[in-house]
């Protein structure tokens, strides 16, 4: 692993804002960007594809190994991810999407499957890398390290802004719910747990703006 090029990890739970801000500052600062999540979510869709039950380790396990995972910035800036040759971005986003990307996360050798293709991603000038174990499992050694975190009810309230705005029919109190399950679900699995790096900044953005938590992310890397 390259050990000289600088990383920024941002973990968080979901709906913490860690994506957005850390496209934001790998765009300032002129950094690559790794969306941890959108990995773990494409395998659940290729997953899904192949009809394959989420159950099953070891056909999970071949999935990861075999699921063709590329990233495309597309001219309005947006980042689309190619499953298998097929825009897969809208699906990934899901619920459905997110919630197997939990449950296969939770599965030791799917995590070891994946570590090496993130840490591919740690290329000249830097690296922003977002998820729930860059800063404890997949860069521990990252110049810089910060934990995201908000109420669960602000999350679910960003996620149902989110999707109604792309007109995704959801419940708020329904997102709550799956928000508070996958916090759990997360938090306990017995690999890569989420929790903050031991040397991780933690910013709460609970009723922050965007760009307050990106000065704030921005004032830590270059200090």
């Amino acid at each position: 692993m390259d050990t000289t090029t600088p990383v920024l990890t941002i973990d968080g739970p979901s709906g913490s804002g860690k994506g957005t801000i850390s496209r934001l500052v790998a765009q300032q600062l002129g950094w690559h960007y790794l969306d941890s999540g959108a990995l773990y979510r494409a395998v659940g869709v290729a997953a899904g594809w192949a009809d394959i039950d989420l159950a099953d380790p070891a056909a999970l396990v071949r999935c990861a190994f075999d699921t063709d995972i590329r990233f495309r910035e597309a001219e309005d800036g947006e980042l689309r991810v190619l499953v298998n040759g097929l825009d897969a971005t809208d699906e990934l986003r899901t619920e459905t999407a997110g919630a197997a990307a939990s449950a296969i996360a939770a599965i030791p050798e799917v995590r070891a499957a994946l570590k090496d293709r993130q840490r591919q991603f740690c290329q000249p000038p830097g690296l922003v890398a977002d998820g729930r174990d860059m800063g404890t499992v997949i860069f521990p050694g990252a110049s810089v390290k910060v934990f995201l975190t908000a109420s669960a009810e602000e999350r679910a309230e960003r996620r149902y802004k989110q999707l109604s705005d792309k007109g995704v029919s959801v419940t708020l109190s329904g997102l709550l719910r799956e928000i508070l399950a996958r916090d759990a679900r997360d938090a306990q699995r017995a690999v890569a747990p989420l929790r903050p790096a031991d040397d991780a900044v933690r910013i709460d953005t609970t009723g922050l703006g965007i760009e307050d938590v990106v000065g704030q992310v921005l004032a830590l890397v270059k200090r």
